[in-house]
């Protein structure tokens, strides 16, 4: 993982014009957001919101510009991906978006019907025992091809149970990975069944992916580092992957349950 210098000028920046306020709730986020030099890797919250608390803006996340882009009661916003509905596989439970693996409703990725290009976007998730999704950003949507294809992917994944834990390269499948690319270090998730944060930025081709408060990795778009490692991937000769400098968020439909909670996000541009 390449050192952490980008992130620490969004931290003088963007990113602590971003963080959330902390709230008289013990249970509430609590940013403590501290240069590497200062406080050994950099870190934000790393605190689980309440269940009271989720899908809610602080006054000052609204001063700030940040959106929810899941309001915790409804699917306003979110369509099939490739379509003009909303799948029935997925609802809304307990103030989250579930994906339910055993319904026998459509399935399918969901996307939220707009495109943004650099942002700050943070969310909770959860997942079932041997459990895996993904989180996709920059997505495009392209008829009779797969997400996957257009889309860098932020991995969800129960590490203990899942086999995909060992395979790959490096550990780059498990959670908060740049999905088969880069292994997320610290691997520092939780359990499955039990709530984790996520945060991706993305800031003129710099992208960095945060996990439980820490950042786990960071990468740069259009390299020749990057270009390197995509030929050398899965993704050769996909054009369409991680090239265009807005796309969709989108949730994966990995036919496991999983919720996602708390979708924030934050533009940059």
């Amino acid at each position: 993982m390449k050192t952490l210098t980008f992130i620490q000028f969004l931290l003088i920046g963007v990113i602590s014009a971003g963080m959330m306020t902390a709230c008289s709730s013990d249970e509430a986020p609590q940013p403590d957001v501290q240069p590497e030099s200062e406080a050994g890797p950099t870190t934000t919250s790393t605190r689980a919101t309440s269940a009271s608390e989720a899908n809610i803006l602080t006054p000052q996340e609204e001063e700030e510009g940040w959106i929810l882009l899941f309001d915790g009661e409804t699917t306003e916003g979110w369509r099939g991906y490739n379509k003009d509905g909303f799948p029935g596989a997925w609802t809304v439970e307990d103030g989250a978006l579930k994906f339910n693996g055993d319904s026998s409703e459509e399935g399918g990725d969901i996307l939220y019907d707009e495109m943004f290009g650099d942002f700050h976007l943070k969310l909770e998730w959860k997942i079932s025992k041997g459990g895996n999704s993904g989180i996709f950003y920059l997505a495009q949507e392209i008829e009779n091809t797969p997400i996957w294809q257009s889309a860098p992917e932020f991995q969800i994944l129960d590490n203990e149970n899942h086999p995909d834990a060992d395979r790959g390269r490096d550990d780059n499948r498990k959670s908060a990975s740049l999905y088969d690319l880069i292994p997320a270090d610290p691997q520092n998730s939780n359990p499955f069944g039990e709530w984790n944060q996520a945060e991706i930025l993305v800031h003129r081709g710099t992208v960095v992916h945060f996990q439980n408060g820490e950042a786990v990795l960071e990468y740069e778009i259009g390299t020749e580092e990057w270009n390197e490692m995509v030929a050398n991937s899965k993704f050769a000769g996909m054009e369409e992957f991680a090239t265009n400098e807005t796309g969709y968020i989108a949730l994966q439909d990995h036919s496991d349950d999983v919720w996602f909670r708390n979708i924030k996000l934050k533009k940059l541009n």
